[in-house]
């Protein structure tokens, strides 16, 4: 069988079952597409990619296809969207057989719809290489066979510890020829004009299943994992959390194999609440992506599953002020700054960030789920425009929205001002508005 590997949230060799799936063939070219449309305005006026999440997949791509060439393969890059590239692809080399990494963004389960209908005759399989746990929404499945799909995380986190996390696959001794030549599969040099160059960023992350390898390694080489739940709230700070994000939201690390990880770690070590609550956070994340395929276009609707649409509307100068830290919060400022310069903040800080964007500023969480998409370098579909529906009172809040006390914040996370002072060089603009809704000038000087 000729089958064709498409790459997306899978740049890794270790415990990957799609790449174990496509092995089962004849022949195999492996596809990495870079989408035109992630570097031009798309949702909300924002491009998808911006420089810190670009010069990290950039680093993935060259590390995966490293490892790739110590098996005789080697990864084709294109520069097209997905669904043309594809297609192209398959007509060339009369490709049976499409495997890919199950997809949880619209976007991409629409590339996928639009392949299987004009090329009826191609099988496509979609294996689950992304989540702990393969596909929940099969009928079949227990326990979330019983009744209606949970509505919030405790009702998932209760059903999801009760299954068994598969354990994860070491990494293939072999794999099948290319079809393609080698100046063929060179094409990554040619980059179109429209394709960003590597620049300089304040991102401390490292693209690649090596730097991904590494940094698993260091962080559980001490005791840095029995005291996460108790520092996990910091603002800032390297070893304050775990920091496994960038790398398994851009698939150059299993979330089977953290979850092995975590659990040598504690018959090495002892079990506790923090040890425990690392496997709670890739609780978390499944249920984002599982909801995130379930709702579909609902993921990014005003509205989300609320009856109710948000009280908030678009206000520019307030979503300029909240994006480059010009608020007349300087605790936001600085979350805002940090997430600028470096394209990571922490849990805790994007909360923060997005209550205020949401209440303080009343501006449509949508545009402030865009801007994250473009800055952060651990962005991922499901997690982010469901964190921002959470916030908003739209989403998975029994709740119904979170609104953060800027003062009571401040006071709790960065009471000596370390914080603001680190991150914040210019001071905000104390007036939130100098514009009315008809973007008439304001005189400040009115009363």
């Amino acid at each position: 069988m000729k089958t064709l590997y498409w790459l997306t949230h899978d740049l890794r060799l270790d415990d990957n079952p799609c790449i174990a799936r496509a092995a089962a063939s004849e022949s195999l070219i492996m596809v990495y597409c870079i989408n035109p449309r992630w570097f031009s305005p798309f949702r909300y006026h924002l491009p998808s990619l911006g420089t810190h999440r670009w010069n990290f997949l950039q680093e993935s791509i060259s590390d995966f296809n490293r490892s790739l060439l110590d098996l005789g393969q080697r990864l084709l890059v294109v520069y097209q969207r997905p669904e043309i590239a594809l297609c192209e692809l398959i007509d060339l080399h009369k490709i049976e057989r499409l495997c890919v990494s199950r997809q949880f963004g619209y976007d991409e389960i629409e590339a996928l719809r639009y392949i299987g209908k004009t090329r009826p005759e191609l099988v496509i399989e979609q294996v689950d290489s992304y989540t702990l746990f393969d596909d929940l929404l099969e009928k079949e499945k227990t326990p979330f066979n019983q009744g209606k799909w949970p509505s919030t995380f405790s009702q998932f986190r209760r059903k999801a510890e009760q299954l068994v996390v598969p354990d994860p696959r070491p990494i293939p001794a072999a794999l099948p020829p290319s079809p393609l030549n080698t100046a063929q599969s060179t094409r990554v040099l040619q980059r179109p004009d429209w394709v960003p160059s590597p620049s300089s960023s304040g991102c401390e992350f490292r693209g690649g299943e090596n730097a991904a390898e590494k940094h698993l390694s260091d962080y559980l080489s001490g005791d840095l994992p029995l005291h996460y739940k108790e520092v996990r709230n910091s603002l800032d700070g390297w070893e304050n959390s775990s920091k496994m994000s960038p790398w398994l939201n851009s698939g150059c690390l299993s979330p089977r194999r953290l979850k092995a990880a975590i659990s040598d770690y504690e018959e090495k070590n002892y079990a506790n609440d923090s040890t425990e609550w690392l496997f709670v956070e890739l609780l978390w994340r499944e249920y984002f992506q599982w909801t995130a395929l379930r709702l579909g276009t609902g993921l990014f609707s005003f509205k989300g599953t609320a009856k109710a649409s948000p009280l908030t509307s678009y206000y520019p100068e307030r979503f300029q002020k909240w994006c480059f830290g010009g608020t007349p919060y300087p605790l936001v400022n600085a979350c805002m700054n940090q997430l600028a310069e470096t394209g990571y903040l922490s849990n805790r800080g994007r909360q923060i960030a997005a209550s205020c964007l949401v209440n303080e500023l009343e501006v449509d969480w949508r545009h402030g789920a865009a801007w994250f998409e473009h800055q952060l370098v651990d962005y991922d579909v499901a997690a982010n425009w469901g964190n921002w529906q959470y916030i908003a009172g739209v989403g998975a809040d029994p709740r119904g929205g979170r609104h953060f006390n800027l003062d009571k914040q401040t006071e709790m996370f960065d009471s000596d001002g370390r914080y603001r002072q680190r991150w914040v060089k210019v001071p905000g603009n104390a007036v939130l508005d100098t514009r009315d809704a008809a973007d008439w000038p304001i005189d400040i000087g009115e009363t």
